[in-house]
């Protein structure tokens, strides 16, 4: 319970939570104990089976129903005085506007994506209200503190972006497990069972000549007279034999790789299908399409175990043909999900086999389905930690205590014999173009490059920009709205297809670009410069945006003890090693300059003076693809 001291302004506080899941279930029971009394909470998600291990407000008979009224209701029985306000919505949704958010005294985030973290961030600097932000992976954690002018916003350093491949190895020249996972996943799924108006990649490794996506849709239409059977080693023929045997044919590709080789479904299963068939009985009447399960049609039992050549074949075939016999009407509008287990199994099955074909060792079930749904698995224990840590900053934040803001990481070993480490915030980042309005830079090919790919992979996808306004001078080239004439938005969409330097008023090197978000209330420029080629490899993008420069971290001369345990100030890069500790008295407080030489003998660059452990994500299994889903189980996880 809250002391006599923080009790004013706990009780008087206006609280806004963004996310019920792991930490935010652990956050509102904690709230409510210690004594706020007006909580709002906003969380799109409903509960799921996989939730009841890790987020206790909710139970079995909840399951299907709204994540943030299920946690209102639940803590509302041992505290029914306070008010708890819940909205099952989108934080994006324009209702939650600059307005909506200056009502509140701070906002706590436990949200688990980069995308609404981003948002809710601009939301907060426009409405001029502290942020409190946080994340679990597994037994790490973090707890971070935002105000406008005093410490740096959620975007003054970039966020680590998730792993992307080059198109040509993931279709031609797979070297890992995890390129197989992404071709099954991203390619093979999506074109057999996602939106067949989409683009699809595989199109493109599927025939040769200016005949190649006309073959491929041939191969990949289920004919009206063909037996699903006949069908599902048809698309394994092909795939796994025939697009091999092409990319084979391009023999300076092998120079200096080893050769793959193709599988035919005859050379993979015995000519009998009928014995190889699975029980789709077994799958019983089921009403929940998710739980359709190929294993259970073959009689597999143990997802642990690494299926041979002829079992990852035949669950190919068998989920193939339970998409087709059980979940026809949902085919062409899939797309992949980690809790659908035929789609997990189809994909373990699809990119074993691939696996198989280029030399790449095996994975089971398990494995496949941690590296496809990017799991790191929950601990219960770290989001229960990390709401605790909420709580303390939120306090802090309300009685205005700057001098004593941390942000705090959880630690999975002991680092300087703490498995919590304090550090000092942050001054706001000079160079961030969302606090600071600095000019951003765009290398990019003028001559060949259109409007949507700064749309798409630039104010979108990069800047994370929902109602973008882009001008140019005076001249507007986009805009999106409600409030917008049909004339207007047949016009815009025109403009998408445009090349840059054909605009009326060229966009060229030297060009700036205005770039505005209404709802966040957002403005930025982006300086172009022309540039005519790109690396596929490390440019896949086809453009460079840049203008991150590193922070200048807050140095202060308070050399008096603090009382307070945990207080210890660092910005050194932490590693979960015992070959980094260092002897530190508990609760004194060390100068950011007294640790630089200590701590940081290890990071490379600019960012010696500011280690920082990311964590992305809240404790719902999502985070970044690893390079090396093996080494990354086995070794210690270093902090960044």
């Amino acid at each position: 319970m809250a002391t006599q001291k923080h009790s004013p302004a706990i009780k008087g506080a206006k609280v806004l939570m963004v996310g019920a899941g792991g930490i935010g279930c652990e956050l509102l029971k904690t709230l409510a104990l210690s004594g706020f009394q007006d909580i709002r909470i906003i969380d799109m998600d409903t509960i799921e089976v996989s939730n009841l291990n890790r987020q206790f407000l909710f139970r079995q008979s909840h399951v299907g129903q709204s994540k943030a009224k299920v946690a209102r209701d639940a803590v509302l029985k041992f505290r029914p005085h306070i008010s708890i306000t819940s909205y099952h919505a989108n934080v994006k949704d324009p209702d939650f506007n600059v307005d909506f958010f200056k009502q509140f005294n701070v906002v706590l985030n436990g949200l688990d994506n980069l995308d609404a973290r981003r948002h809710v961030n601009r939301l907060c600097l426009a409405a001029d209200v502290p942020l409190i932000e946080s994340g679990t992976t597994g037994f790490l954690g973090q707890v971070t503190v935002h105000v406008k002018g005093i410490t740096e916003c959620y975007e003054c350093q970039p966020k680590p972006a998730p792993k992307t491949y080059p198109v040509c190895t993931i279709t031609s020249t797979p070297s890992k497990f995890v390129h197989c996972i992404v071709w099954a996943k991203e390619l093979l799924f999506a074109k057999l069972f996602g939106d067949k108006s989409q683009a699809n990649d595989l199109n493109a490794r599927s025939g040769d000549g200016a005949s190649s996506s006309e073959q491929a849709e041939d191969v990949f239409e289920h004919r009206k007279d063909e037996d699903i059977e006949q069908y599902g080693r048809r698309i394994y023929d092909h795939v796994f034999g025939y697009n091999i045997e092409l990319a084979l044919s391009n023999e300076e590709t092998w120079k200096n790789r080893t050769r793959p080789k193709p599988i035919y479904s005859r050379d993979a299963l015995p000519n009998d299908v009928s014995q190889q068939n699975g029980n789709v009985e077994k799958n019983g009447a089921t009403t929940d399409p998710s739980s359709v399960s190929a294993m259970i049609s073959l009689g597999l039992k143990n997802p642990q175990d690494v299926w041979s050549l002829m079992e990852n074949s035949r669950i190919f075939l068998e989920a193939l043909k339970l998409f087709f016999m059980k979940r026809g009407r949902e085919i062409g509008n899939l797309t992949f999900d980690k809790d659908d287990q035929l789609a997990v199994e189809f994909v373990t099955a699809a990119a074993n086999i691939r696996a198989t074909a280029f030399g790449i060792p095996l994975h089971s079930p398990f494995e496949a389905k941690g590296i496809a749904g990017n799991i790191v698995h929950a601990v219960a224990t770290t989001n229960a930690i990390i709401a605790g840590l909420i709580v303390i900053e939120t306090v802090k934040v309300l009685q205005n205590d700057t001098k004593n803001y941390r942000m705090t990481y959880c630690l999975e070993h002991p680092t300087k014999k703490m498995l919590l480490m304090p550090v000092e915030p942050f001054e706001p980042n000079k160079s961030c173009y969302v606090c600071s309005e600095t000019p951003l830079s765009l290398e990019i090919n003028t001559s060949r490059a259109k409007l949507r790919d700064i749309v798409e992979k630039v104010v979108k996808n990069k800047l994370g920009m929902n109602s973008p306004l882009i001008m140019h001078g005076a001249a507007l080239l986009y805009e999106v709205g409600d409030d917008l004439d049909e004339a207007m938005i047949k016009n815009y969409a025109a403009n998408l297809d445009k090349v840059l330097s054909e605009f009326p008023s060229p966009v060229t090197s030297g060009t700036m670009l205005t770039i505005e978000d209404l709802q966040q209330e957002l403005s930025c420029n982006i300086n172009i410069k022309h540039r005519e080629e790109f690396d596929e490899e490390k440019e896949p993008d086809g453009m460079v945006l840049s203008g991150w420069t590193p922070a200048t971290s807050v140095v202060k001369d308070d050399k008096k003890s603090n009382a307070n345990a945990g207080s210890t100030s660092s910005a050194s890069e932490l590693e979960a090693d015992k070959n980094n500790e260092a002897e530190t008295a508990p609760g004194k407080k060390r100068k950011l300059s007294e640790v630089s030489d200590a701590d940081t003998s290890s990071v490379a660059g600019d960012t010696k003076s500011r280690g920082k452990l990311e964590v992305l994500d809240d404790d719902d299994d999502e985070v970044v693809m690893f390079d090396n889903w093996d080494s990354a189980t086995n070794k210690k996880l270093r902090l960044q």
